[in-house]
């Protein structure tokens, strides 16, 4: 299958901090230990071999092996499960919300990035294991970012939700009705061998699982159980004990806002957009009817909206030492959270991820935990032969098709017209003639300088106007050509946005079937650092 590349700094879709990271700027280079090269990883191997114990990978494995009892688990996985509790095995990890049937594309990329890296790890150090995980985000509460996916341009969403939606974390919302979005997805997708089974994951994974956690890990298994990805869901009593220590120096101490404020201030000085900004306490109170924050008032400690439940100190560690898994970490400490309990070399998320993420690195060397590396997952566009062609024939390069609509279309037309639609001749021309007038005046009268400068003004604002013109009229000449430019790019291109971003994978499991996700694991190497471009043969 063909496929192309075009660098990420070329695609115009990340952020400068993330460019500046992928080429490392010694500027950036403060707010990680080490990037993400093959040679760099024996040493990441060797400092978290050092600091992760016998006994956390035995509360891992018992943890997992629970949590698995009625999952059709393949061998791949049991093995890895099972080489979990090894002390020369090590994981390579990723999170993602429990997004409706995966929410976008980029679910898939995350995960084979992942898988894809534990294959180059074996290939370099054939005397350790490398395990793929997936960190279901089981205690996020925001149900408005999970409760649809797009399909066709159509947007699904989860209307009839279990009353506790948007309050508690939404690994514990009930699956029920959910059969509205099942058949309108049904209707959707049509008939087949491949909408078939999709739509039997969709009723399987939704339908017949009791709640969203299980649900999705279901889903996920489904599509990635030959591979050997192990999915986890941290919210587990056994496994927040072992994060009380770093719990309680949040609750007495708030660890987390003391050491990530420099961060901030770095980056920001440097010119770069603050991902996170973390709160003085950065703990949930968690329960199965709400989530909300924890906050500390003169030495007593409360629950937001929830001023009947309050601690004093000595109570508040209680109740952490006795009900760990009613402690919850938000976006700031989930990180942390994560390399406690996992023996984990390397995170591996979007830009947004790797961008809060560097914000922690002082908080990681506070509490004493190795900072992970981090690595950006994989992006790509995926097109059909027949839209490869299309782009051909229109003469769009590849870079081109990332570029704003109103840009492609202007270069294009400019491009193929038969005229010059480029004024910028006439207006350099135009400046020049008013050079010598500036001269002129500055012999004679200073005081005319503002109305030739005035008079320049309006006539380059009058030569914009009519180039602007003469660009629109060709517009309206080539229209069959401007209309199959905008067709094809707002195929590629939903609302505007990246594919990876907009669109489900059963779209794309339905047009090219069961050999999508083996495709994605060929082709994308999560150490590539470019943009991939994927050309689908339609059979």
């Amino acid at each position: 299958m063909p496929s192309e590349c075009i660098p990420y700094s070329e695609t115009n879709y990340f952020t400068n901090l993330i460019l500046d990271y992928l080429s490392q700027k010694p500027d950036v280079q403060k707010f990680y230990n080490r990037y993400p090269e093959i040679d760099n990883f024996q040493a990441q191997i060797e400092e978290k071999k050092a600091s992760f114990s016998s006994e956390k990978r035995q509360v891992l494995v018992r943890v997992l092996e629970r949590q698995y009892e009625n999952v059709q688990i393949s061998g791949a996985t049991a093995e890895n499960i099972k080489l979990l509790g090894e002390e020369n095995t090590f994981s390579v990890t990723t999170g993602h919300q429990l997004n409706l049937f995966s929410g976008p594309l980029y679910f898939l990329y995350k995960i084979v990035s992942t898988i894809n890296l534990t294959k180059i790890l074996k290939e370099k150090h054939p005397e350790y294991n490398f395990v793929p995980v997936y960190w279901m985000a089981t205690e996020d509460h925001d149900f408005e970012e999970i409760n649809f996916f797009n399909l066709k341009g159509k947007k699904f969403k989860w209307n009839n939700a279990d009353k506790k939606a948007g309050k508690t974390a939404v690994g514990f919302l009930n699956t029920e009705g959910l059969q509205e979005v099942f058949n309108l997805f049904s209707a959707e997708i049509g008939a087949g061998r491949d909408a078939a089974f999709l739509k039997e994951l969709f009723e399987n994974a939704y339908l017949k699982h009791e709640n969203l956690t299980e649900a999705t890990r279901y889903l996920a298994n489904e599509l990635f159980k030959d591979y050997g990805l192990v999915i986890l869901d941290a919210q587990e009593k056994e496994l927040k004990k072992e994060f009380i220590p770093h719990a309680k120096n949040e609750l007495l101490d708030q660890v987390s806002h003391k050491t990530t404020s420099k961060s901030l201030e770095e980056l920001s000085a440097l010119g770069y957009n603050v991902q996170v900004n973390p709160r003085e306490i950065n703990l949930f109170y968690l329960t199965e009817d709400f989530r909300e924050r924890i906050i500390e008032r003169e030495g007593n400690y409360f629950v937001h909206d929830k001023e009947d439940i309050k601690w004093s100190r000595e109570e508040i560690v209680k109740e952490l030492e006795e009900n760990p898994e009613r402690f919850s970490p938000n976006v700031v400490m989930r990180p942390l959270y994560e390399e406690v309990i996992l023996p984990n070399l390397c995170y591996i998320g979007g830009g947004g991820e790797l961008s809060y993420w560097l914000e922690l690195k002082n908080y990681f060397k506070a509490e004493n935990v190795p900072f992970p590396m981090l690595l950006l997952r994989n992006s790509a566009l995926i097109q059909t032969e027949k839209q490869q062609k299309k782009r051909e024939k229109l003469k769009i390069t590849n870079n081109e098709l990332f570029l704003k609509q109103h840009e492609l279309i202007n270069r294009k037309v400019r491009k193929i017209s038969n005229i010059d639609i480029d004024f910028s001749p006439q207006k350099e021309q135009l400046v020049n003639q008013f050079q010598q007038m500036y001269d002129l005046a500055e012999k004679t009268d200073k005081t005319f300088l503002g109305a030739v400068k005035a008079q320049e003004v309006k006539q380059l604002k009058g030569l914009d106007h009519l180039e602007k013109r003469l660009l629109k009229a060709q517009k309206r000449k080539l229209k069959d050509e401007v209309t199959r430019i905008a067709n094809l790019q707002n195929e590629l291109f939903p609302n505007g946005s990246l594919q990876e971003r907009q669109s489900n994978f059963s779209e794309f499991y339905a047009e090219f079937g069961k050999e999508l996700i083996p495709t994605l694991v060929e082709h994308l190497n999560p150490l590539e650092e470019n943009f991939k471009i994927l050309t689908f043969s339609q059979d």
